[in-house]
């Protein structure tokens, strides 16, 4: 324990005092960023992940390793397995990691939501089957929410006398779509929030 809370002192007077300054950059001025290289390239593997792009991801935390000094890279490759758990959809070991590194773990819903997304988007690699799997459970999703949408449509058309099929299926579509771009931006501030979080480095231990 104490160990550990040594290497987090460490953690804060190295790569993780450069983080909050970096954070709101672009990815195109963290590529360019020479000083603080460590950090931009933590930043830059966990935008990655949070595409689920696993590949860039670890190609960013490799860079980052090597320019870390050795008293770091026990934090980083913990922040790397976090990060890569996520990228790839796995719900388990992203908990695991972020335990590890003093952080909250993800919520339930969080972790349905990756489970859900491994499901639909397996990652690279991942067998023939299971993609075929992922495409047919995406477009049954699809399928769902339409149906549902049209029938919000009709019902809120029923006091008017009813809407046609061709009008109703407008209307469903136009309802999922706001529906969808409601929960992409709770989605954005939740993770606006936790890179808030992130900020303030791990919890004391």
């Amino acid at each position: 324990m104490a160990k550990e809370r040594q290497q987090r002192m460490q953690m804060r007077a190295g790569t993780l005092a450069a983080l909050p300054e970096l954070e709101e950059r672009t990815d195109e001025q963290l590529k360019s960023e020479s000083k603080h290289r460590a950090a931009a390239r933590t930043i830059l593997g966990a935008r990655a992940a949070e595409r689920y792009d696993s590949q860039t991801s670890r190609r960013y935390f490799n860079e980052a390793l090597a320019a870390c000094t050795p008293q770091e890279r026990p934090y980083l490759r913990q922040m790397m397995k976090a990060s890569l758990a996520q990228a790839e959809r796995r719900p388990e070991e992203l908990k695991e990691a972020m335990e590890k590194l003093g952080q909250a773990p993800p919520t339930g819903r969080q972790m349905l939501a990756l489970r859900l997304m491994g499901l639909v988007s397996p990652p690279p690699g991942a067998s023939v089957a299971a993609r075929a799997r992922g495409i047919a459970i995406l477009l049954g999703i699809v399928v769902v929410l339409l149906a549902a949408g049209y029938g919000l449509a009709e019902l809120g058309a029923l006091p008017f006398g009813g809407i046609g099929l061709l009008g109703g299926s407008l209307v469903g579509v136009a309802i999922v779509i706001g529906v969808l771009g409601v929960l992409v931006l709770l989605g954005r501030r939740r993770q606006a929030r936790q890179r808030e979080a992130a900020r303030a480095g791990p919890r004391p231990g």
